[in-house]
């Protein structure tokens, strides 16, 4: 091995978070040394008493290092007490890469994130697989692709593995990773929030796509974990159909109250005085419930009721419109015009109204 990489391979620690492992573990470990890794951190994750020959194995090696949990506390909060660990007793390096303890990840793909980030210190650098391959099981391949699609969607982050465990984070960054929420599988999709609140550039480096025995070992369940990683958002969802259905009782009360007093302008009186009134329920919910913003801040609300102003002239204008050209069900057209804004209200008021700035981002 040459002097230039057993250089880069010095400037890097690499991070593993561990639960309930098998042999691959120690094989991955192996590679790593062989490969010239000096400084490697294996997080015991509360694995059971069976799995601590595995630990005991691992921290024989001079170049390793064993955390451990005494009870099992998430991937998430894995990775963070790595990157603790990693932050007081490596100042030397340049960054960390993390690796999954299920052997996923070659030793090629390890050194190939490595060297991007020592030449890319700035950006977060993603071990990106390739899901299009038939030969990926359907359970990653469906877990992942709808991930990808949803974050791209709602978060507008346009990248091709969201929940790779292969990444490459630099020694500044780690440290703020510190503080964002998330303790399981979701905290991976938070690191990628903050890239966008820091306007950090995340560059992909095409990896190989290794599934053993159809990804047993893995412990992401498709289902439950996408749940989770966008909590935020289906408790906005429900915030919102409370809301929705409140503004539409509203206003269709004032709708045939105002019809007889004024048939020109009923439509729009009764918008504003529904929405008024459903968007104080609104605002207190995602405020105290789905973005938890605790502190008072006046600049909130002003946003929050700008952004209300704006939809609920869209949504009386629309309405009116489709009225007087179809002359159907107004209250089944407030349903669909204001159904297709509420998507555009979700992202508004999670990168503007309650923005990171002010708030302490959870998924």
């Amino acid at each position: 091995m040459n002097d230039t990489k057993l250089n880069i391979l010095n400037r890097i620690s690499i991070l593993i978070p561990a639960f309930n492992p098998d042999s691959k573990l120690l094989i991955l470990v192996d590679n790593l040394i062989g490969a010239g890794f000096t400084n490697i951190t294996i997080v015991d994750d509360g694995c059971g008493e069976e799995y601590k020959p595995i630990f005991v194995e691992i921290s024989l090696n001079k170049e390793c290092h064993v955390l451990v949990h005494a009870v099992n506390m998430g991937k998430g909060r894995a990775l963070k007490t790595g990157f603790n660990y990693f932050l007081n007793n490596c100042n030397e390096c340049v960054g960390i890469v993390t690796a999954d303890a299920d052997g996923q990840h070659s030793i090629e793909d390890i050194i190939k994130v490595s060297r991007k980030l020592i030449e890319n210190p700035d950006k977060l650098i993603l071990g990106a697989r390739n899901f299009s391959r038939s030969n990926i099981p359907f359970r990653s391949r469906f877990g992942n692709i709808m991930t990808r699609k949803l974050f791209g969607f709602l978060v507008g982050i346009k990248v091709t593995d969201t929940q790779t465990g292969l990444r490459a984070i630099s020694h500044e960054f780690a440290s703020d990773l510190m503080s964002v929420n998330g303790e399981r599988f979701e905290y991976e999709t938070n690191m990628l929030l903050e890239c966008k609140h820091q306007d950090i550039d995340i560059d992909e480096v095409g990896i190989n796509t290794i599934y053993i025995e159809d990804n047993k070992s893995s412990h992401f369940n498709p289902i439950v974990d996408s749940i989770k990683i966008y909590g935020v958002f289906f408790k906005f969802m429900s915030s919102s159909f409370l809301s929705f259905i409140l503004d539409i009782l509203l206003f269709t009360m004032f709708a045939k109250l105002f019809y007889n007093l004024t048939p020109e302008y009923f439509i729009l009186i009764s918008t504003i005085i529904a929405r008024i009134m459903s968007s104080l329920f609104n605002y207190n919910l995602n405020k105290n419930t789905v973005f938890k913003h605790k502190a008072y801040d006046k600049l909130v609300l002003v946003r929050y009721y700008i952004l209300c102003s704006i939809l609920m002239l869209i949504s009386g204008l629309s309405v009116s419109v489709t009225y007087h050209i179809f002359g159907h069900s107004v209250v089944a057209m407030k349903v669909i015009v204001d159904g297709l804004l509420s998507i555009m209200s979700y992202k508004v008021q999670k990168e503007w109204v309650f923005r990171k700035t002010y708030i302490s981002e959870e998924i």
